[in-house]
């Protein structure tokens, strides 16, 4: 066949190929537009999961008279207009083929007010007019949009949608997602008639987390944390779920940049790096993050359904979003008592020094646990007995002093079944599993030691030859420093052969030669590699577990109490290191409901 010029309408059902796939991304589109718009009320009215009717009405800026034509014309938009506005995307929408994908695909009508014309105008199109017809009507200021019959005149794609009620899902999770990301706008959802999402401005942090919660739950906000990092001209703000609050899937992952949501590989193996020191295998955190940075340093334009981004620094961002989270669950642990809180009869200076000392006499917590008795218990200063606890003649059980101030995690008041620890608080009671809480304050101490120091190496009695790819020869000669660090000496010794002469001690057992080929890989594909620090952490995690104190093994009010003061100092306390919970809490109204006190 002769080559030949497509029709204008096959051009855009071609394009619409890669911007409408179903209900839900018509949605997408059209609201992305009720963003531009400046609209602070955005209703989405669907029937029959979006295959009937789809029907979006916004407040915002509307569209002139004289634009209607051109706003379903391909590449015709408001948003960009030269290659310098196109590299700095500040939009939602900007690509200019939506209005006319869409229509090529249904019957479309879009009606619009702007704020100096007295009266409203409407444009009809199914896709094959080359001349429109306008006519007046009734309108508020704004826009709406009704999109009817998808896929009627092409019959093969229809029959690739779902059920109404799978359809009407992906629209219902989509609002969802994009209610998260404008707490600035009122959101209304109808299906059939019937309404489903009515969420109001959120514009308090309590009306944000109230949004949040109606989302993803409320349990996600009493198990989340709220973070806000700046660095290098990046900003990332949220909530982040913790580590003993996960799901089996990753569906509740909601990660913006500048306010648009993606899925990023990037982004995914930052926060995945961030949380395999605490959670549990096979979970996956919570999160709703927002990333904010110059627009200039990222390429929206990577996916016709801006659905992906490009960043132009991209070792850059995944270093700060790993830094950030890592940060963020290394600091929550019990925060230590402020002098505020301590009683005016307590003398504060007195108070201080005897909780520094305390706190130095619980760092000898280390004893090599057995099954028999420690020989030598630790004991709490006795200076801060008397301001605090006050022992029973038997030394077994403490009364609290309800006049002084407690520690955050309380003193320990018996050693249940020789497993977990059970300490008062001022607020409660807390139960520790001893063994788990004192696992991880031995895996962080020895990771500290270990980093702190060289990494021992030990050379190999009969050297490993390798056959590798010319690329990844050469990049074992590029990052030959950081296997150095690491502990291992890597030789290039031809083309496509490397030698491996030394391992760390402590992956003396590990399969040298498939843990180098994996960190190759990893450093083609992600530009980085945590391959041997996650397997160095794996044989720290094993020592530190042989190495703490065992169930079954009983321990001393003294002991028990040093180490919940070691607790309050350690990062990432609330898990151990194979991610479950260290310590739970019940508070006085999780006791009185047990009880049904006061009901």
């Amino acid at each position: 066949m002769r080559i030949h010029s497509l029709p204008p309408q096959l051009i855009n059902q071609i394009a619409a190929g890669e911007v409408v796939e179903r209900p839900a991304s018509i949605v997408k589109e059209l609201v992305e537009n009720c963003f531009d718009a400046g609209s602070n009320q955005i209703t989405i009215d669907i029937e029959q999961g979006g295959t009937r009717l789809i029907k979006i009405h916004d407040n915002g800026c509307g569209v002139e008279y004289d634009d209607l034509t051109l706003a379903l014309s391909r590449y015709a938009t408001s948003k960009i207009s030269s290659l310098n506005d196109l590299e700095h995307v500040q939009s939602m929408g900007f690509r200019g083929e939506a209005l006319s994908s869409i229509s090529s695909v249904a019957r479309l009508s879009l009606t619009s007010k702007t704020a100096n014309n007295i009266r409203a105008w409407c444009i009809t199109t199914d896709g094959a007019e080359a001349v429109f017809d306008i006519q007046p009507a009734a309108h508020s200021q704004g826009t709406t949009v009704e999109v009817s019959d998808l896929f009627y005149n092409t019959p093969a794609r229809r029959k690739f949608l779902k059920t109404e009620k799978t359809e009407f899902s992906h629209i219902d999770n989509l609002i969802k997602k994009m209610a998260l990301s404008h707490f600035n706008i009122g959101f209304k959802l109808t299906h059939n008639q019937r309404e489903i999402i009515n969420l109001k401005i959120a514009d308090t942090e309590s009306l944000q987390q109230q949004r949040i919660a109606s989302i993803c739950g409320a349990e996600f906000i009493k198990n989340s944390l709220k973070i806000n990092f700046s660095a290098s001209g990046l900003q990332l703000s949220g909530w982040v779920g913790l580590p003993t609050f996960s799901r089996s899937q990753q569906d509740r992952q909601f990660f913006y940049v500048n306010q648009r949501l993606i899925k990023d590989r990037l982004v995914s193996h930052a926060v995945k790096k961030a949380y395999q020191d605490v959670m549990f295998h096979g979970r996956h955190p919570v999160f709703v993050l927002y990333l904010s940075l110059d627009a200039a340093l990222v390429d929206v334009n990577a996916h016709p359904a801006k659905l992906e981004v490009r960043f132009r620094e991209g070792r850059l961002v995944h270093d700060f979003l790993f830094s950030a989270l890592y940060r963020s669950i290394a600091e929550q642990r019990p925060s230590l008592p402020t002098l505020n809180e301590i009683d005016s009869h307590v003398d504060a200076n007195n108070f201080s020094a005897n909780v520094a000392q305390t706190q130095e006499s619980s760092a000898h917590f280390q004893p090599s646990f057995s099954t028999t008795q420690s020989s030598s218990p630790l004991h709490i200063k006795a200076e801060i007995q008397n301001y605090l606890i006050q022992p029973q003649k038997d030394n077994n059980d403490y009364v609290a002093d309800k006049t002084a101030s407690f520690p955050p995690l309380g003193y320990a008041i018996a050693h249940l079944h020789n497993i977990y620890i059970l300490s008062e608080t001022r607020e409660g009671i807390i139960l520790v599993d001893a063994h788990a809480a004192h696992e991880r304050i031995t895996y962080e101490r020895l990771k500290k030691q270990y980093y702190q120091g060289s990494i021992a190496n030990q050379p190999l009695l009969l050297p490993i030859k390798i056959s590798v790819s010319t690329s990844e020869a050469d990049l074992s000669e590029q990052q030959s420093l950081i296997f150095n660090s690491l502990g291992f000496e890597v030789n290039r010794i031809n083309l496509e052969t490397l030698l491996i002469r030394s391992v760390p001690i402590l992956l003396a057992k590990a399969d040298a030669e498939i843990l180098i080929r994996d960190v190759l890989a990893d450093i083609l594909d992600q530009g980085s590699s945590n391959l041997i620090e996650k397997q160095t952490n794996e044989v720290l995690a094993t020592m530190a577990c042989h190495s703490s104190v065992r169930a079954k093994r009983h321990l001393t009010i003294e002991e028990m109490n040093a180490l919940l003061r070691e607790m309050e100092q350690t990062e990432r306390i609330g898990q151990c290191n194979h991610g479950r919970p260290t310590w739970v809490n019940l508070s006085h109204a999780d006791l009185d409901k047990f009880f049904l006190r006061g009901q």
